[in-house]
């Protein structure tokens, strides 16, 4: 008998992606508001581009390493143990991880091996909370409303990017109004000894965490019985590393699944230095012409971030509506990637700063529509008890190159125009995704029968069984 979800599930899964969008706007709050650390307080000159471009791809890369590398273990953890555990105890270690960087600030303490120490430990938690919650939601949301669940996840980080840049400026700046006179009483005195509002930023993002922990106890959030675990009946308990094994195999023995990832690995390693470049975009590339217009580096950075946000809000929008392709979805990933190939060209091309977000708009407005109808070509080719494996090495497949594209950009924004880099990689996404609507393997993605015929087959040749 096939699965069937809890009732009012859909209702369930809009409390848990309210309570988890409140928790990815701290997030955002934070991480913009390291960013202006690291550009205006650790690295304020002009003359140290160099080691600003290094610094802001070693905690990208801080951030990334743990989450694709990390992917597999999570998500055979995730098919394993209580997903809805696993989500309220990662929030919890993440509001603690939030505060000890908020103290370190505070106390004027942070240096930067500190703050990527930190940032490594929020992505190996992050990993574990990504795959928890990513197959979480296929568990409570019927199966005709998964497009549109998924279109509300993709929304998640642009709907929190809308506000929190500038609301994250307008947090920094305190301390400097207080100094001024402009805020009451014993608040403003307290306040005006900060040299700067980044820790309270980074405090608003631990009260979401804790937030986040919070709302899933009172919910029902079922997780997928094994019985492959079950060791009664004379049969080795499943190891976990075996677990990380059958989502490789499961992905392997589908060549057309190989293919989708291929193209998101070309993906992330092209538009992956987007957001180290973004900071030095505006403080090179766009200055004279958002200087002339009276914006301030935090400003600018806010309103380019403010509008890339929108874009996606408007992708997420869009596709929650539509509910996406109903067959052929795979040409919902590739046409999105190609026209964010081609707004990327012109964003690096541009010196004109309201061009630049405008085409920051499109790329993000690209990605929910790409996103959505990958994740769900995956939901309805992945049984329910594989996908927190088969996920997470699906991850680690398509991400690993945006750890190197950070690394690259790091090399390169020092070294090179960040512009021209940016439109280079985005024409190389446009050229390779337009070659891939002529894939014929990749173009038969969606077709179930024919993909698990070929894992028989292959199962077959190596004596080995398919889940």
């Amino acid at each position: 008998m096939d699965y069937q979800p809890p009732p009012n599930g859909f209702r369930t899964f809009l409390i848990l992606w309210a309570s988890q969008s409140i928790s990815v706007f701290g997030s955002a709050l934070a991480f913009f508001s390291i960013n202006i650390w690291l550009t205006q307080s650790l690295y304020p000159l002009p003359g140290q581009k160099p080691q600003l471009a290094l610094a802001l791809s070693a905690v990208g890369l801080a951030f990334g390493l743990p989450v694709v590398f990390g992917a597999p273990i999570a998500g055979a953890w995730a098919d394993r143990h209580d997903r809805k555990r696993t989500m309220i105890v990662a929030d919890f270690i993440s509001g603690c991880l939030s505060l000890i960087l908020m103290v370190l600030l505070l106390e004027n303490a942070l240096q930067l091996w500190m703050l990527i120490a930190l940032v490594a430990l929020f992505a190996f938690v992050a990993a574990f909370h990504g795959a928890a919650f990513d197959t979480s939601y296929a568990m409570i949301v019927p199966e005709p409303q998964l497009p549109r669940a998924n279109g509300l996840m993709q929304t998640i980080w642009s709907l929190s990017g809308i506000l929190s840049p500038m609301i994250a400026a307008a947090i920094i700046s305190i301390p400097a109004l207080a100094r001024q006179g402009l805020l009451p009483g014993d608040l403003g005195s307290n306040l005006a000894g900060l040299s700067s509002g980044v820790p309270l930023a980074i405090g608003i993002d631990a009260v979401t965490f804790f937030f986040a922990a919070a709302v899933p106890l009172f919910l029902f959030i079922p997780s997928p019985k094994r019985t492959d675990l079950e060791s009664g009946d004379g049969k080795a308990r499943q190891s976990l590393w075996a677990d990380i094994r059958i989502g490789a195999m499961y992905i392997w023995d589908r060549r057309p699944l190989l293919w989708l990832l291929g193209t998101f690995t070309v993906a992330n390693f092209c538009s992956g230095p987007l957001g180290v470049f973004q900071p030095l975009m505006i403080k090179f590339n766009l200055a004279a012409d958002w200087g002339g217009r009276g914006f301030t580096f935090e400003t600018a950075l806010a309103a380019l971030a403010t509008v890339g946000a929108v874009g996606g809000v408007v992708g997420g929008l869009f596709i929650s509506a539509w509910g996406g392709l109903k067959r052929r979805r795979v040409y919902g990933v590739i046409v999105s990637l190609i026209v964010s190939g081609l707004a990327q060209v012109v964003f690096g091309l541009s010196s004109w700063f309201y061009l630049a977000a405008g085409m920051l708009f499109v790329i993000e407005g690209m990605i929910p529509i790409m996103n959505s109808h990958s994740q769900t070509i995956w939901q309805t080719q992945t049984p329910r008890e594989l996908q927190g494996r088969v996920f997470s090495v699906r991850r680690l497949i398509a991400q690993f190159t945006w750890p190197l594209s950070t690394v690259f950009a790091g090399w390169a924004g020092g070294v090179f125009d960040p512009g021209a880099v940016i439109a280079v990689l985005g024409a190389i996404l446009a050229v390779f995704c337009t070659a891939q609507l002529f894939n014929p393997y990749l173009l038969k993605v969606e077709d179930k029968v024919w993909l698990d015929e070929l894992a028989e087959s292959r199962a077959v040749r190596g004596g080995e069984s398919v889940p």
